[in-house]
């Protein structure tokens, strides 16, 4: 057992515990993290890492940084102020923290939760329906009918989440699992890399030796390619054919259940998926599911996946089970279960839910970020004392959270800086991002732009086509939307703030050509992009001139309304201009408040 801050790595059982609490991680992530931990102190570089754990493997680069991010998100550190794993740009990383290998009976005092840390939550909330779904097909299973699930969301939705929550339930069945995970980048070098991942797990497990016996005598050539005795030539890459391991699988699930859990199969090679497709078409009794989990934006229309998985649906060969947004009652029992408190203070969960959607991993790092600013508190930092709010619900901005903040710079960094512009460009909408809008930001041709703005909505989880507009010329215009505004919120904040303003003003200038003589109905909008440009007059002027044209089609209620904005946009001018617009503004709100039988502006308190 070594211990490193307040966490203890477990190798003979090749677990991660904090506390009494085992935190999950994947065989790989967990080997980064052991081979970290055993070499503390010092750069450990990309190749020596990529060397010592695949090591007759060409693996990008980029997986480290995949791993790495699991491990700082299991670990709840910050890649700005490293608590754990320090990044070296270019060269690799380093284990920060102390570690110790006392005994396991010596670590009491470092397994205490730090206060300032909620628990994380032991299970998971509001996917009951999901559960039993799977439970049915696991006694279709039972009945020796093979199965093939599929668990499908959004990133941060709990699909690995409900995966481990099914196969810790079926630990205690006598139910065989094994688990393989796709990497982005492995298909194109290295084929069936889950299988084999999830074929090497079995072999070492307790049933190891009989999983052993089993392929050596069905399927050799696979056992050879684990790099256990086999008397067939394990380089030759016709071996590795799919009809004998599904005979061997077959085998091994003629006794008890076998459950191999692929996690992230939109990233899995063809071969891999033709063995899935392979297993669910099979017509041999076997107790054997093959459960997945896998991202949306790998499951378009075009993709291997989609396919296979509407193939399979279509013949009722597999199931899916798809996790949306948690409602506003399962967030506030999140709430509840991560503080490990039953009275939150009062609208404590409706923010969470309003600012992390539904999404649990979004709600809990919200939770985190809270604390770690000092918002949620415990009294007189007694670790057993209740949380507490020290600013209102009102005056609460929680921004990005750093760790999620992280992990979609991480997927943004992985564009093109064409790409990139784009989504910059799109993040300058509060809810739908038009085309027309985005190429007048850009000087571009909108056909262009929605072509582009297609593909990456094909490839992207967090971007969607929303709809078309139609445009005061008859036009039509697409546009899209963020599947969360968070990552819209870190698009927007990393463009340089001279960028900002210029696409600002480009895009109110072409609005005002757009509605012109409807320039009312557009008024707030246009204001709104001259003011995140800087250009307070022109965002005054536009109110105002809304407010004169309104009030001559005698909609004095919306004049006032306009008028009224437009005085408040004065206080950011200075000197003289402020004098005289303001005064202007005045005096035509005073004779709106008359006409509409109100009192004058003159007791209106000044800007």
């Amino acid at each position: 057992m070594k211990h490193f801050g307040s966490f203890a790595l477990d190798v003979s059982n090749q677990c991660l515990w904090k506390g009494s609490e085992q935190i999950a991680l994947p065989p790989k992530p967990f080997s980064v993290l052991q081979y970290l931990v055993e070499h503390p102190d010092r750069l450990v570089s990309h190749e020596e890492l990529l060397d010592a754990l695949w090591p007759e493997t060409y693996v990008q680069p980029q997986v480290l940084r995949t791993y790495v991010l699991d491990l700082r998100k299991a670990l709840g550190d910050d890649a700005r102020q490293p608590r754990y794993i320090q990044s070296l740009p270019k060269r690799g990383y380093r284990l920060v923290a102390a570690v110790d290998d006392r005994a396991h009976g010596q670590q009491t005092a470092l397994m205490i939760a730090e206060a300032a840390t909620p628990a994380r939550p032991a299970g998971i909330v509001g996917r009951e329906e999901q559960i039993e779904m799977f439970h049915r097909s696991m006694r279709k299973v039972s009945a020796a009918q093979h199965q093939v699930v599929f668990i499908t969301g959004d990133v941060g939705i709990g699909k690995s989440a409900l995966a481990n929550e099914v196969v810790s339930r079926l630990r205690s069945e006598s139910v065989t699992i094994a688990a393989g995970h796709c990497v982005q980048g492995f298909g194109v070098h290295e084929q069936y890399y889950p299988v084999m991942e999830a074929l090497a797990q079995l072999c070492a497990s307790p049933d190891g030796e009989r999983a052993c016996r089993v392929l050596a005598r069905v399927a050799p050539a696979w056992l050879g390619l684990l790099g256990r005795e086999s008397s067939v030539d394990r380089t030759a890459p016709e071996d590795r054919r799919p009809n004998p391991l599904c005979s061997a699988l077959e085998e091994l699930a003629a006794e008890k259940p076998l459950v191999l859990l692929f996690e992230d199969l939109q990233w899995a090679d063809d071969a891999t998926l033709h063995l899935v497709s392979a297993i669910a078409r099979r017509t041999s009794p076997a107790r054997l599911m093959i459960l997945t989990t896998s991202a949306p934006h790998a499951g378009r229309a075009e993709s291997p996946l989609r396919r296979l998985m509407q193939d399979l649906l279509v013949h009722r060969l597999g199931l899916e089970i798809a996790l949306g947004p948690l409602s506003k009652a399962h967030v506030a029992e999140l709430v509840r279960t991560t503080l490990d408190q039953q009275n939150l203070p009062a609208g404590l969960d409706q923010f969470v839910h309003e600012h992390s959607e539904g999404n649990p991993l979004f709600a809990i790092a919200i939770l985190e970020h809270l604390i770690a600013q000092r918002i949620l508190v415990r009294a007189d930092g007694d670790p057993g004392s209740p949380w507490r709010q020290r600013v209102p619900i009102e005056q609460m901005d929680v921004g990005v959270p750093a760790q999620l903040a992280q992990m979609i710079e991480l997927e943004i960094g992985d564009l093109s800086p064409r790409e990139q512009c784009l989504l910059e460009t799109a993040s300058l909408f509060s809810v739908a991002s038009p085309v027309w809008a985005i190429a007048a930001a850009l000087d571009a041709d909108a056909a262009q732009l929605e072509e582009e703005c297609d593909l990456l909505a094909g490839r992207l989880h967090y971007v969607r086509r929303g709809g078309q507009d139609e445009l005061p010329d008859g036009t039509a215009s697409t546009f899209f939307v963020f599947a969360h505004g968070l990552y819209r919120e870190v698009l927007y904040q990393r463009q340089p703030a001279a960028r900002r303003a210029r696409s600002h003003a480009r895009i109110a200038e072409r609005l005002g050509v757009l509605f012109a003589g409807r320039e009312m109905d557009v008024a707030r909008e246009i204001a709104m992009h001259y003011e995140a440009a800087g250009n307070w007059l022109r965002a005054a002027d536009t109110l105002r001139a809304a407010a004169l044209h309104a009030q001559h089609r005698n909609a004095l209620s919306v004049a006032e309304d306009l008028m009224t904005h437009a005085l408040c946009m004065t206080k950011n001018l200075s000197g003289a201009a402020r004098e005289s617009v303001e005064h202007g503004i005045r005096a035509e709100l005073d004779a709106l408040r008359q006409a509409t039988r109100q009192e004058p502006i003159s007791a209106v308190q000044k800007a």
